[in-house]
């Protein structure tokens, strides 16, 4: 059985989706500055979720927005607009400024090896879709003009803080708009009307303007997904604003419950902190390259707690799951040319282990302890294949470092294996110089033998 946490329940639920294939959601990241690694641990949360849906005989139809316009420098629809205010930090134009940090995005999700949405949309991409849906509210009654856009009355949705935002709340605590023409506080905007002078706008129903930020993942997911969608995820920061808003605008519009599973993972914080400015706090993936640590060091790290709790980084941390990596892989190339035989009754124990771990939630500090435990048993190939099948969800390099050894050497090694066990010496020391000439070492093992380059 399949579970996850809910956020809308509350409670792990067994996942069945709606149809043969998943439709999956993920918010992506707003391109206006360089990502950090809390930003990318998200991004790896969304690739534990879709390697387990696949693991599991599952296809996806995903979905990852770019936010490339309207999500301004406060998620409650104050301030500037984040691309705006980039431009103008960096003398480049807006698009400028998207193209550049979309692509270092890019690079870095990559670098990761995670598996990325089958759909990857721009904001900007799909303005008039934007501009229907907001049109679709306000001729639902959902919406209302004011002299700065286009918002959502939350009143009008009975359903509005299923997440967990207190509603009543902000309305006592917030302060009372200079112009009155807000209905509540938490009301929020589709669509911004934008002066002259401001870069990015396009021409609407309402004279010129731009999207509000919540608007443009209700419309990508109708858009590529239609109206329902089994899973969306995103942090935790964005569960009582943004996606409550999602929410909000999804179901007036469709008159049904768009999204069933709704699932969050927690903050990253830096040495037992937030991670923030003016602590200088803020790490990306490229300062821990700069450190000697490699990007599938921070995927390991990821494993080692599970998403819904706070995971604490330090570079200590951060040494540890390097050192962790580096003997996990060393002892599973050390099982790859083992003699040992696993029985079936193990393989079926382990894999259903494995399985059980990361069916549950995504247990992944359960499903290397798993893997610890393997890689304990007598060097054997089929303890290799069973890490190569886990290996569908880890997403480590493995196969590569397999796979860099030349046939000839394999053989080589293979042939001074047999010499060894028919007592053979002196043609296994000859057959060890053959492979020594060509650039590697023969170690011996208990059940085994390793080869290693030079």
């Amino acid at each position: 059985m399949l579970r996850f946490f809910n956020s809308l329940t509350r409670r792990k639920e067994e996942f069945v989706p709606h149809d043969k294939v998943v439709k999956m959601y993920s918010c992506g990241p707003t391109v206006y500055s360089y990502p950090h690694i809390g930003n990318m641990r998200a991004y790896l949360f969304m690739d534990n979720i879709r390697r387990t849906l696949k693991y599991n005989g599952y296809k996806i139809d995903g979905v990852m927005n770019i936010t490339d316009v309207g999500h301004l420098t406060s998620d409650a629809d104050e301030g500037e607009d984040k691309m705006l205010v980039a431009s103008q930090r960096e003398h480049k134009s807006p698009w400028e400024i998207a193209k550049f940090y979309t692509e270092i995005f890019m690079k870095d999700v990559k670098s990761l090896n995670i598996d990325l949405p089958e759909h990857i949309v721009p904001a900007t991409s799909v303005i008039d879709d934007i501009i229907a849906f907001v049109k679709g509210l306000q001729d639902k009654g959902y919406a209302y003009e004011t002299s700065k856009g286009i918002y959502f009355d939350i009143s009008k949705f009975g359903g509005y803080g299923q997440l967990g935002m207190d509603v009543n709340a902000k309305k006592a605590g917030a302060r009372v708009e200079v112009d009155g023409e807000k209905r509540h506080p938490a009301d929020f905007a589709l669509w911004i009307k934008a002066p002259k002078e401001h870069i990015m706008q396009w021409s609407s129903p309402w004279g010129m303007g731009y999207p509000g930020w919540h608007i443009e993942c209700s419309t990508i997911g109708k858009k590529y997904l239609g109206d329902y969608i089994d899973i969306h995820t995103g942090g935790v920061d964005h569960k009582t604003i943004h996606h409550e808003n999602e929410i909000a605008q999804s179901d007036c519009l469709e008159g049904h419950k768009v999204v069933h599973f709704w699932m969050h993972l927690e903050f990253l914080q830096i040495d037992g902190g937030k991670m923030s400015k003016s602590q200088n706090n803020i790490f990306t993936l490229q300062d821990l390259v700069n450190n000697g640590f490699s990007p599938e060091d921070f995927r390991y790290f990821y494993f080692m707690a599970h998403y819904s709790k706070q995971q604490n980084f330090t570079y200590d941390s951060l040494m540890s799951a390097r050192n962790s990596l580096r003997n996990f892989k060393t002892a599973v190339s050390e099982h790859r040319l083992g003699k040992a035989v696993l029985s079936d009754e193990s393989k079926e124990k382990y894999s259903q282990d494995f399985l059980n771990a990361i069916n549950d939630d995504l247990n992944m500090p359960v499903a290397l302890a798993v893997c610890q435990k393997l890689l304990k048993e007598p060097k054997s190939k089929d303890v290799y294949d069973l890490i190569m099948k886990f290996n569908e969800i880890l997403g480590l390099d493995f196969e590569i470092q397999a796979l860099s050894i030349p046939d000839e050497v394999k053989a080589l090694a293979e042939r001074r294996w047999q010499a060894k066990q028919n007592k053979n010496y002196a043609e296994a020391d000859k057959i060890r110089g053959e492979i020594t000439a060509l650039g590697y070492t023969i170690n011996d093992k208990k059940d085994g033998y390793e080869i290693v380059k030079n």
